[in-house]
């Protein structure tokens, strides 16, 4: 069987994140936003994922607040967009995102992408590695409980690692069944940095697979949670997102069953066509 983690991981820092994170890309209607933050709360989600390009990062704070729940037991993590990269730009995109927030610190900060050469050449691992120290000064300074990286894959992290003092806690990345990134999870767990998978679900391509289907049916589970499980028992944090309460509600059900070896095989083998996200080399945002 798996080594199946509880509803948490461990940071290489000792902080604690909850599993799964509620994610908020395009819920960018301020009502829906708010609302959906709310009820994931409510329900029990305790890890909220926002970025600033997101554009939702006010109303993620509103949810937050009006929830009523303790601040100090809700995970939540933000991202400096691409335009904003550099030391100076970063620590000012920070101030913004926190206020726009309404908070007073966050628990998790992430560069969103990595500065590549195909538009940055030569020059793209220094400005990754400015952006960088932008945020270990943020952690130092306490204003952040762990720091990481999104879309970044093991090249872009093995050039950071040249000048960073403090060793990425994170990296966010496309993970769903058919499209694994696996030299990339190999990496980051070989240098204990937690993968968390955006798109977790792949935007509903999988679900209607019919080994899939089957899986889920011998647990009396949705498709949907299979995949979640799935996740989860391969050590990946994943992110989960909708703003529907029953979808948001069936997402956090996913403690309650363990799938064998078979059913993770099966999983493990389903045929995805294409990425969602672009591929972080050929990039040109």
């Amino acid at each position: 069987m798996q080594n199946i983690p509880s509803d948490s991981f461990t940071l290489n820092n000792g902080v604690q994140i909850p599993c799964p994170g509620f994610g908020t890309y395009k819920a960018t209607d301020g009502e829906m936003c708010v609302n959906a933050v709310k009820t994931a709360l409510n329900i029990g989600y305790k890890h909220i994922d926002t970025a600033a390009v997101y554009g939702n990062e006010v109303s993620v704070g509103r949810g937050i607040k009006e929830s009523g729940k303790d601040r100090n037991g809700i995970f939540v993590t933000s991202k400096v967009w691409n335009t904003e990269r550099g030391y100076d730009k970063t620590l000012k995109a920070f101030d913004k995102t926190l206020a726009d927030l309404g908070l007073n610190y966050l628990d998790l900060y992430l560069i969103h992408w990595p500065a590549n050469r195909k538009q940055f050449g030569g020059e793209a691992p220094k400005l990754n590695a400015e952006t960088w120290r932008a945020l270990e000064k943020l952690y130092r300074d306490g204003r952040v409980r762990a720091i990481g990286l999104s879309n970044f894959l093991p090249h872009h992290i093995d050039d950071l690692m040249q000048t960073a003092e403090i060793k990425p806690m994170v990296d966010q990345i496309e993970f769903h069944p058919g499209l694994t990134q696996q030299d990339c999870v190999d990496y980051c767990k070989k240098n204990g940095i937690v993968v968390e998978a955006w798109s977790a679900l792949g935007r509903g391509r999988v679900l209607q697979d019919p080994n899939l289907l089957a899986v889920s049916e011998r647990h009396h589970k949705t498709p949907a949670q299979a995949v979640i499980r799935w996740e989860i028992q391969k050590g990946i944090l994943p992110l989960v997102k909708s703003t529907h309460e029953s979808r948001i509600r069936e997402n956090f059900d996913v403690f309650d069953f363990e799938l064998s070896d078979e059913d993770m095989k099966v999983i493990d083998a389903i045929k995805s066509t294409v990425r969602i996200g672009a591929e972080p080399d050929e990039c040109d945002f």
